[in-house]
């Protein structure tokens, strides 16, 4: 029989302590706090400042769309505008496109 245990070592059930359950859940919530702050939170105060951005879109407004054209507002609906790109020429466009509200007198200088 030692010859056994030489081979085979008895296992003892461990008790888990508070410390010890609290050090394993550790790397988790320091995970998340990362995440948060370097991911969830820059993101959602992205999408507020746009989404105000959005809503304070006016006629006169110079804006530049996801697409890149450049343009003048010339009529703001619910959720479309009317931008003029060129003489005579608008384009009607979903507000939530709408990427950058531009200084004034930014078309003249293009």
């Amino acid at each position: 029989m030692n010859l056994m245990n030489f081979f085979i070592s008895n296992a003892y059930a461990q008790s888990a302590t508070s410390t010890e359950s609290l050090l394993s859940l550790a790397p988790l919530v320091l995970i998340f706090i990362v995440f948060y702050f370097l991911l969830i939170r820059p993101q959602s105060k992205r999408q507020k400042e746009h989404r105000e951005m959005v809503e304070n879109i006016s006629k006169g407004d110079e804006v530049t769309t996801a697409g890149g054209m450049l343009g003048k507002v010339t009529e703001v609906k619910d959720n479309f505008v009317k931008i003029q790109v060129a003489d005579n020429v608008e384009v009607t466009v979903q507000k939530h496109t709408i990427g950058a509200v531009m200084p004034k007198g930014t078309i003249k200088s293009v």
